[in-house]
């Protein structure tokens, strides 16, 4: 199978064009932002009249309510910004299978570029962390437009995995807590993994990075991973390290791990209210993503 390369993932931009992260936008996005921020103060967009303060801008102060009322009141405004689109990529060496027509990994790699072009022109700031399992996890500052998006394709392709390797399930939350410590409230976190942690997995590292910000997670899976091996006998494993398997015998222990891992992302996708959008290897990235962004993300 493929592993991405820069051309192929800069030919993805043109498969942006259409597309938009949020659900709705105002009619002068396009000139002052897309985002409507919790900080209030001198802005673009009235929002509500209440009594003055000390501190308030005199010059946003109200006078016909001022002199109707017999008492100082002042306007506010909701300022519209741009706000950070942060991606966290989760490139363990477990995510390099597939048997249809793409690796996880791949399929990772892709959808995160596609993700990140749809950001920037929406005309929001893209920052990543993205982790491959092994060394610390490689952080690109969030900026705007391409000097946003080419630095996030060069850590992609820099950190993804090339063989087979061992799966490192904890390296996900490894990468929520340097999250934690660089990601600002009001930013949009996309998460894309193979959620491979075991379902006993500490939940705890999600919390501070999902409380003050808007997060949707990206599953990526491949069909032998939900229907188990056919009838017949297999070797599986890691080069050097494989295991002779009857499919009929494991079929029945490998869907019940699989419907684990399911229960667990439903209910982590419920404790953070974070929809989950399922992305196949048996699918084109562009077709998967288009189909979610237009018509809802899919939930598990």
């Amino acid at each position: 199978m493929v592993i991405p390369t820069l051309e192929e993932l800069l030919a993805l931009r043109g498969a942006a064009h259409g597309l938009s992260l949020q659900r709705r936008r105002r009619a002068r996005a396009a000139l002052i932002g897309a985002h409507a921020s919790a900080q209030r103060g001198r802005g673009l967009e009235f929002q509500e009249v209440r009594p003055y303060t000390p501190g308030d801008d005199p010059r946003n102060i109200d006078w016909r309510v001022t002199a109707r009322r017999g008492r100082p009141h002042t306007k506010l405004y909701q300022e519209e910004r741009e706000r950070p689109v942060w991606l966290l990529v989760d490139l363990q060496p477990g995510s390099f299978f597939g048997s249809r027509r793409q690796l996880k990994s791949a399929l990772i790699v892709r959808a995160t570029a596609l993700l990140a072009w749809i950001a920037a022109l929406d005309g929001d700031r893209v920052g990543a962390l993205v982790t491959g399992g092994r060394g610390p996890t490689r952080i690109v500052p969030a900026r705007a437009r391409l000097q946003g998006v080419l630095p996030v394709l060069e850590a992609l392709l820099a950190v993804q995995p090339t063989a087979p390797g061992e799966p490192a399930p904890q390296s996900l939350h490894e990468t929520l807590r340097a999250a934690a410590a660089l990601i600002r409230p009001g930013s949009q976190i996309l998460v894309l993994s193979d959620f491979c942690a075991p379902a006993t997995a500490n939940d705890g590292p999600w919390l501070p990075v999902a409380r003050h910000n808007d997060i949707r997670l990206f599953w990526a899976t491949d069909p032998l991973e939900a229907q188990g091996l056919p009838d017949g006998r297999f070797r599986a494993g890691l080069p050097g390290r494989l295991v002779a398997l009857d499919g009929q015998r494991v079929r029945a222990g490998w869907r019940a791990a699989w419907q684990e891992r399911e229960q667990h992302l439903t209910r982590l996708s419920q404790r953070l209210a974070a929809p989950v959008v399922r992305l196949d290897t048996a699918a084109p990235v562009e077709s998967s993503l288009r189909a979610a962004l237009l018509g809802g993300s899919s939930a598990t």
